[in-house]
């Protein structure tokens, strides 16, 4: 059984920093690609980020790009997303998820395994 445990998320104002983590409960988490989505109330769950299995290549929503940041430690079996310059836009429950492959997908349909979810809230 895979879990995925996401800590990091909290209230913060507009231009703050966060960084969240999400650490896999499986041996073999370097094999798989990693990515982050979020889900705003009313709104249907979004790609934030993604990772593939070595860290070499990611991949970013436009709304996030150039603050965001995805990364990844297999040797702790985490991978983080640091969010930098917040928006209020940016307040949704963010997952994190374990891709099918190694490869970088965006699509919900590209993950297998869910985390349970961290609120973040950014106040204006």
């Amino acid at each position: 059984q895979v879990q995925l445990v996401e800590s990091g998320g909290g209230l913060v104002q507009a231009g703050d920093s966060l960084r969240l983590s999400c650490t896999a409960s499986l041996r073999s988490f370097s094999n798989y690609a990693m990515g982050w989505f979020r889900q705003a109330a009313g709104k249907e769950r979004e790609f934030v980020a993604a990772i593939d299995w070595k860290g070499g290549s990611t991949d970013y929503a436009d709304s996030v790009k150039g603050r965001f940041s995805i990364s990844r430690d297999n040797a702790k079996n985490t991978a983080y997303l640091q969010m930098n310059r917040l928006k209020p836009e940016d307040t949704a429950v963010y997952y994190c998820a374990r891709g099918r492959t190694i490869v970088v997908k965006t699509a919900v349909t590209g993950y297998d395994y869910w985390g349970q979810g961290t609120q973040v809230t950014v106040s204006s």
